[in-house]
């Protein structure tokens, strides 16, 4: 993606508190989602794991994480990218401040083998990006784990490792 992209860098940014999700599922606590970012940022070339959303502390919202990093960029001219799976793009009206974001930001769509070609709302630039041809979502992936299914072919070693360690999503109970 980052050569896809022509990226300097790739944060994952980890939100502290994703407030869309927040009441409505389980969501596992900032510092074990950030500790898995670190470990998949060392199997991505140019990716970094990012705390800025967990250091602001409360809700984590795209578009006050836009506005930081280009303030921190100052004068230099910058494009920022806001990566998401297409299968959110249809949320995105939802989004905290969502037409302030689309003035920010140009939105990297990876698509799903399974997806179908989503349309991307009126006000956002975007480009499309082939995501892994790996049919599984993060959903499905706890599942396995939880039900203590191997998750090898979907999941990077060093992450797995770390999920172990960490011993998240019922693996090894």
């Amino acid at each position: 993606m980052t050569e896809q992209l022509g990226l300097d860098r790739l944060l994952l940014v980890v939100a502290n508190d994703p407030w869309q999700k927040s009441g409505q599922r389980a969501v596992s606590p900032a510092e074990d989602r950030f500790v898995l970012a670190e470990a998949l940022a060392r199997e991505i070339p140019g990716a970094e794991a990012s705390r800025l959303e967990i250091d602001r502390g409360g809700p984590s919202y795209s578009v006050d994480t836009a506005e930081e990093l280009l303030a921190r960029a100052g004068a230099r001219p910058v494009e920022f990218f806001l990566v998401v799976g297409a299968d959110l793009v249809g949320e995105l009206g939802t989004w905290h401040r969502a037409e302030d974001l689309a003035a920010l930001v140009t939105l990297a769509v990876v698509s799903r083998p399974t997806g179908d070609a989503t349309t991307v709302p009126p006000g956002w630039r975007a480009v499309r990006i082939d995501g892994p041809r790996v049919e599984v979502s993060s959903s499905e992936v706890r599942d396995r784990l939880a039900a203590g299914e191997p998750v090898d072919d979907l999941v990077p070693r060093e992450v797995i490792r770390c999920i172990r360690r960490r011993d998240l999503y019922a693996v090894g109970r």
